[in-house]
């Protein structure tokens, strides 16, 4: 006698599926046999393809000024030696320094600009979404915050294909205490428009790594910018105050102590 084989059975939930709730990690996808289900292996699919249109995406840097502007917020432009996303993406050095007519625009810009508090550069970086769209809310209550602290800013530099080490360079050239950059990070999966802040005390060729800190995640599912900009004021404040930043600049502590709320020292 023939034997038919058995119904498959349909997709089983995940017992953990109520885990789901309190995060956004893909865990508790459930299971088709030993798959994953239709749905889960769809929506990975669709997150891996707005995370790589987030690299490609073209920056409107002129939008971006137009949203400065209405706010209030000086600003200006620059141009690092990568001249097209191609050159970005093949060549980091290239968005780590200025092109030759920036610098030397900035240059004469600093007789005026020179000295003051920070120096402040906003990019679209591995993510132009995350510039266009959390920039500005970030930016806003922090310069708020600062110029009530007694903060004299520079104009905010709109510079297309920037990467972290350019707040080096614009930094020393403008002899700000501080340097900030704010720019698109790298996409992740089911983040592809989160915006990291870093910033460097006495900004200058010989920084490196070790000597920033880093704000990241800021978009509204993860740090939103309102709070972001709170504790990047936070942390500003006590750098400025204890002249260090980089791993010397305990994080928690910053924030904890009085020098959060101090003016920079003179």
């Amino acid at each position: 006698m023939l034997s038919c084989p058995e119904p498959s059975l349909p997709a089983q939930p995940d017992p953990w599926t109520a885990l789901r709730a309190h995060t956004p990690a893909r865990i508790a996808l459930g299971r088709a046999g030993g798959s994953l289900p239709t749905a889960a292996r769809l929506d990975f699919l669709l997150a891996h393809a707005r995370a790589r249109d987030a690299v490609q995406a073209g920056f409107d840097a002129d939008d971006l000024a137009r949203a400065l502007a209405a706010a209030g917020i000086p600003h200006a432009r620059a141009a690092t030696g990568a001249h097209d996303r191609a050159s970005y993406l093949a060549r980091p050095d290239l968005g780590r320094r200025l092109a030759e007519a920036s610098r030397r625009d900035l240059e004469a810009r600093a007789v005026a600009w020179g000295g003051r508090d920070l120096a402040v550069i906003v990019s679209d970086g591995l993510s132009a979404p995350a510039a266009q769209r959390h920039a500005l809310p970030t930016l806003g209550p922090l310069l708020a915050r600062l110029t009530a602290a007694g903060w004299s800013v520079a104009p905010v530099l709109i510079v297309p294909f920037a990467r972290v080490k350019l707040q080096d360079e614009v930094g020393a050239l403008l002899r700000c205490r501080l340097s900030l950059v704010l720019l698109g990070e790298r996409p992740g999966l089911g983040a592809p428009d989160s915006l990291g802040a870093y910033f460097t005390f006495a900004p200058g060729p010989g920084r490196t790594d070790a000597d920033r800190n880093c704000v990241s995640n800021i978009r509204p599912e993860g740090l939103a910018p309102a709070a972001a900009a709170e504790r990047l004021a936070g942390l500003l404040l006590a750098a400025a105050q204890l002249g260090l930043s980089g791993t010397g600049l305990k994080e928690d502590a910053a924030l904890a102590g009085d020098a959060a709320l101090s003016p920079p020292a003179s």
